[in-house]
């Protein structure tokens, strides 16, 4: 599960952001809307632990992960938050099936080459281990940036943006893809977006 309370964030004393409380069980999904310059971004960074908040909580499972230190918060981030990217970041110079267990590897885990087939087989891109990344499609880029995100089981999976740029046909796909993989993992699924046609695909929303 991951909860929010009185979560504030500021870059200046003119640019500063309030969010409002959420929470999101395990095996649940919400969706974040918001438009441009309403702090989408900065939310799921504060989320992610890429940024530390102002002020207020942030909980997964049971601990209070607001106030850890830098190194704490990547630790803690590489073992137990799956971040996916809008545009993934990747090694250019390494193979698919590397760019999967370097999660493993960041997280202080041995490299699970097997986990990283398995999720390639699921996820549709098998074919493609070995492979370097920039060699793949768009769509399936984002595929393999799904699967690095599952790749050490977490507690809850972080969506950037991830449809924003894809055609009605492979938004949904990508969509059913998250919650079915987020579902098996049993983990909490929070997706930020300005994407409207993700309104009706997610119950449980939240507008910044």
């Amino acid at each position: 599960m991951i909860q929010t309370h009185n979560l504030t964030f500021a870059y200046s004393p003119t640019k500063q952001f309030s969010f409002p409380d959420i929470e999101c069980p395990d095996q649940d999904t919400l969706l974040i809307l918001g438009r441009s310059g309403r702090g989408k971004t900065t939310f799921l960074h504060l989320l992610a632990l890429l940024l530390q908040p102002q002020g207020g909580q942030i909980r997964i499972g049971q601990e209070d992960i607001s106030q850890f230190s830098p190194s704490e918060a990547a630790a803690f981030r590489a073992k137990h938050v799956g971040l996916i990217y809008q545009r993934p970041h990747f090694v250019r110079s390494l193979s698919v099936l590397d760019n999967l267990v370097l999660a493993n590897y960041l997280a202080g885990k041995k490299a699970d080459t097997e986990k990283a087939r398995q999720l390639a087989q699921r996820l549709g891109f098998a074919e493609h281990l070995g492979k370097k990344t920039h060699q793949l499609s768009l769509g399936e880029q984002q595929r393999v940036g799904i699967a690095r995100a599952l790749m050490n089981e977490p507690q809850v999976i972080l969506a950037d943006e991830p449809t924003s740029s894809l055609d009605d046909e492979n938004c949904y796909l990508v969509v059913e893809l998250l919650k079915k993989q987020s579902a098996h993992l049993g983990a909490s699924l929070v997706v930020v977006t300005h994407d409207g046609r993700l309104k009706d695909v997610f119950p449980k929303r939240v507008e910044l």
